[in-house]
């Protein structure tokens, strides 16, 4: 009897008498519920005639929830001890037993039977395919003599004696090649022990699946995981473009090269796209060492013909596959062998290439190119759509970087623009400078630094730094570098003239979208040199306090109140007044000198002064010596350094004289003045300095205060100036026909080259200027 079958015993009056475990399957029916009832109430229709007679037929029977089974039964008699037939036992084969019986031969993945000394017992054909050779050729042999001596081999012959030694199955994975495969395949095996009716181990079943287009499947998602942080680490378009060439090379092609317009590399606008594409070449990687299978070097300029695969690809925007023997291939190939004939052995084996857009934000930027020589496999469908997902990523990260390059160059073109060019040269103090702009992605800050020419001689020094990075702190800079130039230009006292640079901050930052205050401040220094007076007076918005090395000393830090950044508002501004001797040096510098959040500001402080304190044959050369002492190799924000070494005016360039408030007076001064222009030996001069002496001494008397002073100084010009207690101001105008007065300071004014007026602690001067080209 088969495995499974029904089976039910019926007496000679219908009545069922037995039924078996398999019945009661097919049926739904327990025994409990049909022994003892009539046979024919299990019948969904009447049995034929015949049924009987032959002892075998269909019958249908009912199930217990009503739907029909149909079997194949047969009645076998049973005969009483009389001889005669008391009943019938009825067997029926299950309803699936007319489907095909050996699974094992029409099964899709590999099966094979092996004995316990791992000899093949039967393979099915999926296995022979895989084999390469008929069931005949294995059954019986040893499983080492059918193939290579390979670790894979050895390892599937170890897990077969296991479950042959063990009794337990046993599950892996492998990737490995087979006879009648080109290349290897990622298999999922399962073994399992074979027993006998007796439960005695008899063999082992082995099962295996090809895994392989799942297994490629994960290593491409894999490759578009890894290449989400590896590609775009930086923000440069050349190292982005090696990080995609790291990632293709060698585990998706053998060959692989990215080529960029060459409008990304630095042209403002996309061009329109001709018919022949000329790229830039900018990255390629090999798995031989040195590219020998390169027709481009790095840096060229390569010309794609319009029918070409790369040319296809950038005007068409998806990837373009290309196999051997394809015309377009050959094309290809040919074209890469007359430009770089001593490539040609490298690109022999070269079968299959894939060319894909790189496309950001709708613009096309270049293409990447594929090649596969040594992988045994043709790119095919999937590798395109994985192709045209890694060439997105990566175009993004290239565009990125191109945006990041353009407005650091913009950025630091604005910053180089509204930084002095060069500085005119002064009497006061000699002067050396660096501006370095910020190495990290942070981007152009606005640093700033500037030397300002004051009347009298004097000099303004400014360095400041604006929050930020980016154009809008370059723009800001600029903003900020001409105010304090027009704010000095009125002569305003260093707290002053911040005080009024922190209002104009506050202005900026209520018009700028209502940003915070602080998102637009800024840090500033101004200072004011006196030659004459060898004073320096000086004040701070936030910002460190400049260095100082007097002559033959060390660099010390001046000790000055450093007010709140500028965009604060509300707080006080205090200046500081120091006397220096001729020949000292003062260093203003932004906080990007020393402030690093690696390193200890106190230490960099210190190894500040140490570097200003050492010799140096020159401004310019103790410049760079202070960068390279202080500064770290790579520095994360802008920095500016002004370097400033004073000189004086000694009493042989200065001359002074007390006027009394007495207009009869001033034809005394006038002469006074032409003596001493004389012994300076200005005598071409004396004729317009007398005037202009006659002209502001008589004013002083008429609408200003005593004390009155009248200073003449010998600089790079002749400059004269005269003081009184008043703190009114003249203003320049026309005056009328019939007026008596207003014409002095338009007479001064076109006779000199320059004039003003700026308040004092005592009241104001009054000042002009004369060129002096001998000088």
């Amino acid at each position: 009897m088969k495995h499974g079958a029904a089976v039910a015993v019926i007496d000679a009056l219908g009545t069922v008498t037995g039924w078996s475990e398999g019945a009661r399957r097919l049926t739904g029916r327990p025994a409990a519920d049909v022994v003892g009832r009539p046979a024919a109430e299990l019948l969904a229709e009447d049995i034929p005639d015949d049924t009987l007679a032959a002892r075998a037929g269909s019958v249908a029977l009912r199930h217990r929830d009503g739907h029909r089974v149909d079997l194949a039964v047969t009645a076998c008699p049973v005969a009483g001890a009389d001889g005669q037939s008391t009943g019938f036992v009825v067997t029926a084969d299950p309803p699936d037993a007319t489907l095909p019986a050996d699974a094992f031969e029409q099964a899709s993945m590999s099966m094979s039977v092996f004995d316990l000394q791992q000899r093949y017992l039967r393979v099915n054909d999926t296995a022979c395919k895989v084999m390469g050779v008929p069931e005949s050729a294995l059954t019986g042999r040893f499983f080492p003599e059918t193939v290579e001596e390979t670790a894979y081999n050895q390892g599937f012959l170890r897990h077969l004696r296991e479950v042959a030694e063990t009794g337990r199955p046993v599950r892996y994975e492998s990737f490995a090649g087979a006879p009648a495969l080109n290349r290897e395949h990622l298999w999922s095996i399962e073994m399992w022990p074979l027993r006998a009716a007796s439960g005695e181990l008899a063999g082992v079943a082995m099962a295996a699946f090809d895994n392989t287009e799942q297994y490629w499947a994960r290593r491409r998602l894999a490759l578009l995981n890894e290449a989400t942080t590896a590609v775009g680490t930086t923000l440069d378009v050349v190292r982005t473009a090696e990080e995609l060439i790291d990632i293709l090379v060698p585990r998706y092609a053998d060959f692989a090269s990215v080529d960029l317009l060459d409008w990304v590399l630095g042209a403002d606008e996309p061009p329109m796209m001709p018919d022949g594409v000329a790229l830039h070449r900018i990255a390629h990687g090999s798995t031989h060492e040195g590219n020998p299978g390169a027709a481009v070097r790095i840096g060229e300029t390569d010309l794609y013909p319009p029918g070409s695969p790369p040319a296809r690809a950038l005007r068409e925007g998806h990837a373009m596959l290309s196999q051997a023997g394809e015309p377009e291939f050959v094309e290809w190939l040919e074209d890469r062998n007359a430009r770089s004939p001593q490539g040609r052995p490298h690109r022999l084996d070269a079968h299959s290439l894939i060319a894909v857009p790189l496309r950001a934000r709708g613009t096309t930027l270049g293409v990447a190119v594929c090649v596969r020589s040594a992988h045994p496999d043709a790119y095919a469908c999937d590798d395109a759509v994985f192709a045209e997902e890694l060439g997105s990523r990566a175009a993004v990260s290239i565009d990125n970087a191109r945006r990041f390059a353009r407005e650091r160059t913009t950025a630091l073109a604005l910053q180089h623009s509204l930084l002095p060019r060069g500085l005119p040269g002064q009497a006061a103090v000699e002067v050396a400078h660096r501006y370095l702009p910020c190495g990290s992605l942070a981007g152009i800050g606005g640093d700033w630094f500037d030397v300002i020419p004051l009347s009298g001689g004097r000099v303004g020094l400014v360095v400041g730094d604006v929050v930020g990075h980016g154009i809008q702190s370059s723009a800001t800079m600029g903003r900020l570098r001409t105010a304090v130039r027009t704010l000095a230009d009125v002569d305003l006292p260093p707290d002053e003239l911040l005080t009024h640079l922190d209002d104009l901050v506050t202005h900026l930052a209520a018009e700028d979208s209502g940003e915070e205050v602080a998102e637009l401040g800024a840090t500033c220094l101004y200072a004011v040199y006196d030659p004459v007076s060898r004073r320096l007076n000086l004040a701070a918005a936030g910002h460190p306090a400049p260095a100082v090395v007097l002559p033959g000393g060390t660099a010390e830090s001046i000790p000055m109140s450093a007010g709140p950044p500028l965009g604060v508002g509300g707080l006080p501004f205090e200046a500081t007044e120091l006397e220096l001797p001729a020949g000292s040096v003062v260093a203003l510098y932004t906080d990007g000198l020393i402030e690093d959040r690696d390193r200890d500001l106190d230490g960099a402080a210190d190894e500040l002064r140490r570097a200003l304190s050492a010799p140096a044959s020159s401004l310019e050369a103790l410049c760079d010596s202070v960068l390279k002492a202080v500064l770290p190799d790579q520095h994360s924000d802008d920095v500016a350094l002004l370097l400033v070494r004073t000189r004086a005016l000694g009493a042989d360039r200065v001359a002074t004289w007390d006027v009394p408030p007495d207009p009869a007076e001033v034809a005394a001064f006038r002469q006074a003045v032409g003596e001493q222009l004389a012994t300076w030996g200005l005598d071409e001069a004396a004729f317009v300095t007398e005037l202009v002496v006659s002209e502001l001494v008589t004013n002083a008397i008429r609408y200003g205060e005593p004390p009155i002073q009248l200073r003449l100084i010998r600089d790079r010009a002749l400059i004269c100036e005269v003081s009184d207690a008043s703190s009114t101001s003249p203003h320049l105008r026309r005056a009328h026909a019939y007026d008596e007065g207003g014409r002095g300071l338009l007479l001064v004014a076109q006779l000199t080259q320059r004039w003003g007026s700026r308040q004092t602690g005592r009241g104001k001067t009054i000042w002009a200027e004369q060129a002096l080209p001998d000088i």
